[in-house]
């Protein structure tokens, strides 16, 4: 089963999803305070996007995995995070049901042998939906949306392609999981359309944390970290000289998807 599949309903009914999620600095990979850019918390909001950018090795990684595990200081780049404010319980921290956190990474293979839309209706009736069948059918039609191979209903799970089971994932996650925090490893590396899963992420008012290489993505996101060393270097909001910059871009690379797809169903390129 991929590491982002949802859990049961959230940690209990008394505690509800926190709305932000602050980075309390640590420490970069010579031990230097990561205070550059940050100053003393940074806020992750729900409903909005953040990218991370920078080579490999500077450490996006390894702030996927300190929000992951909700760092309390004991992670090698001695972070905290806080929920709203406060610290995480240990149930938070911990449970194995009703995970704050859903993660999809960049390999997402499933191991359960089972049918694409009866994984999303079980999956849906374990929510208490009030239709689950309805509940699943947007699911997979979301994420045939987003794949670039659609698939049937019927396929078992273990058939799909790793950018089928990706797309599957990110429907599901935005449409399903209760998990108030996604992140996300590089998804334009996942072969799915990288302009509606965006819009299906903002939709989902979670808190979105996406490491990115990818221009597009990363100047369509509500804000950029930059990494280096381990730590984050600059936070940035998009210009308007940026805006212009990402519309050109988007626009050049429809022309690219025009032309993948011609070639892909042997069309003439003219």
């Amino acid at each position: 089963m991929p590491q982002a599949e949802p859990a049961a309903d959230f940690l209990n009914e008394e505690m509800p999803a926190p709305r932000e999620l602050s980075l309390v600095g640590g420490r970069d990979k010579s031990g230097a305070p990561e205070g550059n850019g940050i100053n003393a918390a940074l806020t992750f909001r729900a409903g909005e996007i953040t990218a991370l950018l920078g080579p490999t090795g500077s450490g996006k990684s390894r702030l996927l995995s300190d929000i992951e595990s909700l760092a309390e200081g004991d992670t090698p780049s001695l972070r905290r995070l806080l929920l709203d404010g406060r610290a995480p319980t240990d149930d938070e921290r911990f449970a194995l049901q009703g995970r704050l956190v859903a993660q999809i990474t960049q390999n997402m293979n499933f191991v359960l042998d089972m049918g694409v839309l009866d994984f999303l209706t079980a999956h849906a009736e374990s929510r208490h939906v009030a239709d689950p069948a309805a509940a699943a059918l947007r699911v997979f039609d979301a994420a045939n949306e987003l794949a670039g191979e659609c698939f049937a209903a019927h396929v078992q799970l273990t058939q799909l392609s790793g950018g089928q089971s990706r797309a599957l994932m990110i429907a599901d996650t935005a449409l399903l999981s209760t998990s108030p925090v996604l992140l996300i490893d590089e998804i334009e590396n996942a072969g799915v359309d990288k302009g509606q899963a965006m819009a299906l992420l903002l939709k989902s008012e979670k808190i979105v944390v996406m490491a990115t290489h990818d221009p597009v993505l990363a100047l369509s996101a509500h804000r950029r970290l930059v990494f280096e060393n381990g730590a984050v270097r600059h936070v940035l909001l998009r210009t308007d000289a940026e805006t212009a910059v990402l519309t050109r871009l988007a626009g050049m690379e429809a022309e690219f998807s025009r032309i993948r797809a011609a070639l892909r169903t042997g069309t003439a390129i003219e």
